[in-house]
């Protein structure tokens, strides 16, 4: 494999805002309470860009954006980070805006999203965008789509890709449902337990094994299926396999799931294969647990070869 990757990334989906408050006590209803606030970019689509320019890949963003302060910000952050960005503006919308409210332990109290900027968006949106850039592409392609694009959007792009290799991401309960037509369209899906169970329309209760064995049953080429600290599962072309995540002192959850599938990404873009690219993603996700926000600043490729070795 090489050292270098010899493949782009384009990711469209949610460009947001974030507002992330990590509360000093846990997080009640109806009072207030004390916290640390930070605003940075964010949308999965965006952390997934961002974290894997930070692995040395080339990353393009694409996403929609309004004729306001926050689209200025976002751009001139995103350029000063060297991502390259492609990014649509809708006058007369709000640019996306997160917020989301953690309790001391890290973990997520509740979370709020505004991103009718992309729900409200005609299918063919991105038209000219994808058109540009499959017709001037000189490398290798992975195209990352998250679900927060509508279900059309979705849908339309996928058909308008031809060969290139789809990576997705069911981002949350409400919107997985949206790739359930697509699967056997996705090259690799990551997601949580309970996404799967909405997407599949089955009890949050279901086993994970049964989750896993339904989404294959759907067509689903690989996946990458998470259930908190407990094993993954992974569904490669050699078959259903259990791997065990390092145990981690969680400061945050914010972007672990995206920062697994960025890490895969990265490895994927090097050649690897999808078996061999899971603990570059684990390593990513385990670093970014350990972080303020969806965005690790201590990420890298060598960071994450550290422990690796070539024989996984």
């Amino acid at each position: 494999m090489s050292t270098q990757p010899d493949c782009r990334l384009i990711s469209i989906g949610a460009v947001h805002q974030d507002t992330i408050a990590h509360a000093h006590i846990n997080v009640h209803r109806e009072t207030s309470t004390p916290a640390r606030f930070s605003t940075r970019p964010g949308g999965v689509a965006t952390n997934i860009a961002r974290t894997a320019l930070r692995l040395g890949v080339d990353a393009t963003l694409v996403g929609l954006v309004g004729a306001d302060s926050a689209a200025r910000e976002l751009a001139d952050q995103l350029t000063d980070e060297g991502l390259k960005i492609d990014l649509v503006q809708r006058k007369g919308f709000a640019t996306g805006r997160y917020l989301a409210l953690h309790d001391p332990d890290g973990s997520l109290a509740a979370a709020c999203v505004d991103d009718t900027i992309l729900t409200e968006a005609s299918e063919s949106v991105f038209d000219s965008v994808i058109e540009a850039a499959t017709q001037h592409a000189r490398q290798r392609t992975i195209w990352f789509l998250d679900a927060n694009l509508p279900q059309d959007t979705l849908a339309h792009i996928v058909a308008r890709l031809g060969n290139g290799f789809v990576f997705a991401n069911a981002v949350s309960d409400a919107k997985a449902p949206r790739l359930k037509k697509l699967l056997q369209k996705i090259d690799c899906l990551t997601l949580n337990r309970s996404e799967a169970a909405a997407l599949l329309q089955m009890t949050p209760a279901s086993a994970v094994q049964d989750l896993a064995q339904a989404l294959s049953d759907h067509g689903l080429k690989s996946f990458i299926l998470t259930s908190g600290s407990d094993d993954l599962l992974v569904q490669t072309g050699h078959g259903l396999e259990r791997v065990s995540p390092p145990s981690t002192e969680i400061v945050d959850v914010t972007g672990a799931g995206d920062a697994l599938s960025a890490g895969i990404i990265a490895a994927l873009a090097r050649g690897y294969t999808l078996k061999q690219a899971i603990p570059y993603g684990i390593k990513a996700a385990h670093l970014t647990l350990q972080s303020t926000g969806a965005f690790a600043e201590n990420l890298s490729w060598d960071a994450l070869s550290l422990d690796q070795t070539n024989g996984q």
